[in-house]
């Protein structure tokens, strides 16, 4: 499910079962991140499907990318996967307004 920015950073602060997830890749989190997010690259294929997989399908998801494509493809296959809640960040970080922050190494 695509929302605006608003809704996505408002309902993030405000759901103590909320998970950030940044599906870009290594070098695209360097450049920044929305605080909080973990990374997982869809672009691993097999690899992020697995990742996915070990992640607690109770929570709530707030999924970012670049632009908002990879994240809305993101959240379909979490649907897939079982995920009830994933929330996709319309426009990705290249159209938010929200903070970023240097990744902790």
């Amino acid at each position: 499910m695509n929302i605006s920015q608003e809704q996505w950073w408002e309902d993030a602060q405000n759901d103590s079962n909320a998970v950030i997830l940044d599906v870009r890749t290594e070098d695209e989190w360097n450049e920044g991140i929305i605080p909080g997010a973990i990374n997982i690259d869809i672009y691993k294929g097999q690899g992020f499907i697995d990742a996915l997989e070990e992640l607690d399908k109770s929570k709530t998801y707030y999924v970012y990318c670049r632009s908002g494509a990879r994240s809305g493809n993101a959240c379909n296959v979490m649907n897939q996967l079982g995920f009830e809640k994933a929330y996709n960040l319309s426009g990705g970080i290249m159209q938010w307004q929200g903070p970023v922050v240097e990744p902790q190494s």
